[in-house]
């Protein structure tokens, strides 16, 4: 079954239409630049009223690790989302456990897709053991994630495969209900997640269309079995 992420959660109705639809996980966006922003004390709120087995993200931009492990454990936030070249050099540098650098168990770290083809990417065994999955989102104009837009999926569908041998891979950017059925064909990917695709307006989720995305993923899983 593949693992869907609804992201962007502003409030509590998008977030229980996710949960009701059979997402496995929701988003939270702790960055002021993005529409979809949210506060720590809505946030919490949000939390404490789901379900206890679907897994809450804190996405973060370049936050320190201290700032980000407050939020974590005010909100109840079970797994954190890393974006950035801060973020990525944390990441990629430090080794202690990330329950204690960040305070949660579970770590998805942010790849832009529009660099894969040229540059690749490197895991070491330690970054392996303490990366939950890979995110392969787009980046336009250094904006990474949120963009409505997708990366470029032949170019990279190779690299993406050969990453997912190593780390799970959660594929981003620009999916919707009607693309989301090839771009699990692509890629076979641990996971999907999308924020815009489903959107009524931006921070505003669109019930119809989270339910089509989520029901999209499972009739390719019977599909594909």
């Amino acid at each position: 079954m593949t693992w869907v992420k609804i992201c962007g959660m502003t409030n509590l109705e998008d977030a229980l239409t996710a949960v009701d639809a059979g997402a496995d996980a929701v988003g939270f966006v702790f960055y002021e630049k993005s529409p979809r922003n949210v506060t720590v004390a809505t946030a919490r709120e949000i939390v404490g009223k789901l379900p206890e087995g679907v897994e809450k993200v804190g996405v973060f931009v370049d936050l320190e690790p201290a700032s980000i492990r407050d939020i974590v454990l005010s909100v109840g936030l079970s797994v954190v989302q890393l974006h950035g070249k801060d973020s990525k050099d944390c990441l990629w540098q430090d080794e202690q456990p990330a329950m204690e650098w960040v305070g949660a168990s579970k770590l998805i770290r942010m790849i832009p897709g529009n660099t894969l083809a040229a540059e690749g990417i490197l895991v070491s065994d330690s970054v392996r053991e303490q990366t939950f999955a890979f995110l392969i989102d787009s980046q336009v104009n250094g904006v990474g994630g949120g963009t409505g837009l997708a990366f470029d999926w032949e170019g990279t569908r190779g690299m993406v495969h050969a990453m997912s041998l190593m780390v799970p891979v959660i594929v981003a950017g620009g999916l919707t209900p009607v693309n989301v059925r090839e771009a699990i064909r692509t890629f076979q990917p641990f996971g999907v997640d999308v924020a815009s695709g489903v959107e009524a307006r931006q921070g505003k989720k669109d019930p119809e269309k989270v339910r089509a995305f989520v029901n999209a993923v499972r009739e390719t899983d019977r599909q594909n079995q």
